[in-house]
């Protein structure tokens, strides 16, 4: 038998033995990534059959608008409960659901086999809500690859959204781990081992504040393991695609963006920027102390 042929077989017998061990039992209730059954959570079933975690912040009157939150990649839609607690007060009814391969939803750790099942599963989980609240606005809050996500949903549907708030998100690639060569590295890499690990996220990126590092480095739900060749590419397309839409967008937007940012590139929101100031539209950019910038365009729905 030649070597080609053996390495075959075993994977046949690999993926066999792989699949065997972690698929249910016929009739055996589904369980997160943590054991827990979905019975006992929140949660919507995607195209895929993937179940995915949701968390609602439902205000106790009738809610005067409904917010999506897209979460960023490696980490959940539980650090969110802040911005939801603060949105519930204002009647809002706010919605997240962990991402596919994220937190406490099923698939592979942070890995895709296309980006559009991030924008899938977000109108997925959007209609779900709309159906039950037809007459409200819509609004959709992003941070970091979240705010790729939400980019490509509100272009997908640009009628529907009342509104989309960026903070920090995934436009362009970092120019340093994006380089001419290394992409080109990605890509051959991206044929021959598509599950090679990058590296991980450094957790003193995340945050100037040190209480939040330490939190997102003490939190189980975050995925601390390394990226991925194919995940990476996959960021890479989406940002080309982003790159390609922005020209187009017409929904209102609120930028916030730091511009000490390493994982994000700021060049991206300030791409977005300039477009927007060649349109002549409403917004303004301030920068703030601390290092922050905010790009807000006019236009949008006042809730």
């Amino acid at each position: 038998m030649y070597s080609t042929d053996l390495i075959s077989v075993l994977r046949v017998y690999v993926a066999e033995w792989v699949l065997g061990a972690s698929m249910p039992e016929p009739g055996a209730p589904r369980r997160t990534p943590q054991g827990v059954p979905y019975a006992d959570l929140q949660h919507i079933v995607n195209a895929d059959g993937q179940h995915l975690f949701c968390r609602y912040w439902e205000p106790e009157g009738p809610p005067r608008a409904l917010v999506f939150v897209a979460h960023g990649a490696g980490e959940h839609c539980g650090p969110y409960d802040e911005i939801g607690q603060t949105l519930q007060k204002q009647s809002l009814l706010v919605f997240a659901h962990d991402h596919v391969g994220h937190g406490q939803s099923e698939g592979d750790r942070m890995n895709i086999k296309d980006f559009q099942v991030f924008v899938r599963d977000s109108l997925q989980h959007i209609d779900l809500m709309k159906g039950r609240h037809p007459d409200l606005p819509v609004f959709i809050i992003g941070h970091s690859m979240g705010g790729a996500i939400s980019i490509l949903t509100a272009c997908e549907r640009p009628n529907d959204f009342a509104g989309v708030a960026l903070i920090a998100p995934m436009v362009k690639m970092n120019p340093e781990s994006a380089t001419p060569f290394k992409v080109f590295l990605a890509k051959v890499l991206n044929h021959m081992v598509p599950s090679l690990s990058l590296g991980s996220i450094e957790s003193k990126w995340v945050s100037r504040d040190q209480k939040q590092v330490e939190a997102y480095d003490n939190d189980e739900l975050n995925y601390h393991g390394g990226m991925r060749v194919s995940f990476g590419m996959q960021l890479m397309g989406a940002a080309a695609r982003i790159e390609r839409e922005v020209p187009t967008i017409t929904w209102p937007f609120l930028l916030l963006h730091g511009d000490d940012d390493k994982l994000c590139d700021i060049r991206g929101s300030q791409m977005m920027g300039r477009i927007e100031r060649g349109e002549q539209r409403g917004g303004g950019a301030v920068r703030m102390r601390g290092g922050g910038a905010v790009r807000m365009r006019g236009g949008g729905q006042r809730v």
